[in-house]
C-alpha cells in the first residue's frame, strides 16, 4: 500500500531543518579534498579495494567491481576544486576500464558502476570524445544482460572473472538490489543515442526489482531468482546479509539511492515512492543507532557491526530523494541525511588521521565471510557525494 507523504515528515521537523548548520559537513569536504591530495603520491595509479587493520589499502586486481570508486572521488574533487593533479590522476586510469572492455568475461552488471564513476564521469567533465564511446560500449555490454522473458538484468556471469570455476547454478536467473544503482549507465546512454532498448530495460528492471526485492512491509531481500527458462519468479535470497528473510542495511542503501536516481532521472513518480518508502522503513529499523547495523535482521542489534558504507550510501540517496521532494517533505529528508552524517563523523571519520589512506572506517564489506570493521572505497565515494549534496550541489555523474 502506498504511505502519503504527509506521513512522513512533520511541521516541526521541517522548522527544525530550515536551521541546519552544515559548517561541519563544508570541513569535512575540505577535509576529504586534502585527504586525496595527500594520499595521491601513495595509492599512484592502484585502485582500493578494502582497508587493512592500520587504515592502508589491498588493491584492486584489473577487473573488480569497485575499480572505480577512487577515479569517482578524484572527479568529485576536481569538480570542487578545478585542480589538475586530480584531472590527471583520475584520466590516468582510463586503462584500465579499457580492459574490461577487452574482456567479456569481466563484464556483469557492475559496468554500471565501473563506467559512471570513470567514463561517464569524464565525459562530463572534459568533452573527452573517447572516454564518451568507451561508456556507450560499456552500455551497450550492459543491456546484452537483460533477460526479456523475466524483464531482468542479470548479475553476475556463470564463469568467475578471476578463475575457471564455474558458478553458473549460482549466477543464472540472479538479480541483486545492487543493480538499481547500475541503471544510471542505461538510463544515460539512452540520453546520448536514443536508442529505445536501453530505457527499456533499465525501466524494465526497475520494476521488476520493485515487485520481488522490495517487499511488501518495505525491507528488501539481497538477491531474487527467476526460472532461467521461463522467467518465473523463484524465490528471495541473500548472499552478503544475515540471512534470507534479514534485511541487508547496504542493500536497503543501494535500493534508496537507485530508485532515487532513476525518479529524477525519468520522472517515473512510483521509483520516488519507492526510494521514499525504503528511506522510511531503513529509518524505522535504525531506532537510535549512531551508523546503521550491517543487517537490520541481524541479532544483537547493540554489538553487531556497523556499516559506515551502508550510511554513507543512504544519505547520499536520501538528500537525492530530498532534491525532489516538496518543502516540508524535502526537509524531513534532509534531516535523515543529516542524522547519516552526523553519525558518520561521530564515529567513522578518518579524514584527521593522517596514516589513514582512506576517509571512513567500520565499513562491513562481507561480514558472513569476515570482512568486516574496515575502510570501504564504495564508503568514501558516497561519503564526499552525501557531503556534497547536504551542501546543494547537484551535479554528479549517474544521469
Amino acid at each position: 500500500m502506498r504511505i502519503e507523504p504527509s506521513t512522513y515528515f512533520s511541521t516541526v521537523e521541517a522548522a527544525a531543518a530550515a536551521r541546519r548548520d552544515t559548517r561541519s559537513h563544508q570541513e569535512a569536504l575540505e577535509r576529504c579534498i586534502a585527504k586525496l591530495r595527500q594520499t595521491m603520491p601513495v595509492i599512484g595509479l592502484r585502485n582500493p579495494k578494502i582497508g587493512l587493520p592500520d587504515n592502508s589499502w589491498v588493491y584492486c586486481g584489473p577487473y573488480d567491481w569497485v575499480v572505480s570508486f577512487q577515479a569517482g572521488q578524484l572527479w568529485l574533487a576536481l569538480q570542487l576544486t578545478g585542480d589538475s593533479a586530480f584531472l590527471n590522476a583520475a584520466r590516468a586510469r582510463r586503462a584500465v576500464f579499457r580492459g574490461i572492455l577487452a574482456h567479456q568475461n569481466a563484464q556483469n552488471h557492475d559496468l554500471g558502476f565501473q563506467f559512471s564513476l570513470s567514463c561517464v564521469a569524464e565525459w562530463l567533465m572534459t568533452g573527452d570524445g573517447e572516454a564518451h564511446e568507451m561508456a556507450l560500449a560499456a552500455a551497450r555490454q550492459l543491456v546484452c544482460r537483460y533477460r526479456p522473458d523475466g524483464r531482468y538484468i542479470q548479475a553476475w556471469n556463470a564463469r568467475h572473472v578471476h578463475s575457471q570455476r564455474m558458478q553458473a547454478e549460482f549466477a543464472n536467473g540472479r538479480i541483486i538490489a545492487d543493480t538499481m544503482q547500475n541503471l544510471a549507465l542505461l538510463y544515460w546512454a539512452h540520453g546520448e543515442t536514443g536508442r529505445a532498448d536501453f530505457r527499456e530495460a533499465a525501466d524494465a528492471h526497475a520494476q521488476t526489482t520493485l515487485d520481488h526485492i522490495v517487499r511488501p512491509d518495505d525491507t528488501s531481500f539481497h538477491t531474487f531468482v527467476f526460472d532461467i527458462a521461463s522467467g518465473r519468479p523463484l524465490r528471495g535470497e541473500t548472499h552478503q546479509g544475515y540471512a534470507d528473510e534479514s534485511c541487508w542495511s547496504r542493500g536497503q542503501a543501494w535500493l534508496i539511492h537507485g530508485f532515487a536516481q532513476s525518479a529524477l532521472t525519468t520522472g517515473n513518480p512510483a521509483y520516488a515512492d519507492a526510494a521514499r518508502r525504503l528511506a522510511a522503513k531503513a529509518e524505522a529499523l535504525m531506532e537510535g543507532d549512531a551508523v546503521p547495523a550491517w543487517d537490520f535482521g541481524a541479532p544483537d542489534q547493540r554489538g553487531t557491526h556497523r556499516d559506515s558504507s551502508a550510511a554513507a550510501i543512504m544519505a547520499a540517496g536520501v538528500y537525492l530523494l530530498a532534491d525532489q521532494s516538496e518543502p516540508e517533505e524535502a526537509a524531513r529528508w534532509r534531516s535523515l541525511g543529516d542524522r547519516l552524517l552526523a553519525g558518520l563523523l561521530a564515529h567513522c571519520d578518518l579524514t584527521r588521521d593522517p596514516q589513514a589512506l582512506g576517509l571512513l572506517a567500520h565499513g562491513a564489506s562481507h561480514v558472513r565471510a569476515g570482512y568486516a570493521d574496515t575502510m570501504l572505497p564504495y564508503g568514501d565515494y558516497y561519503f564526499m557525494e552525501a557531503l556534497m549534496r547536504s551542501l546543494g550541489h547537484d551535479r554528479f555523474f549517474w544521469s
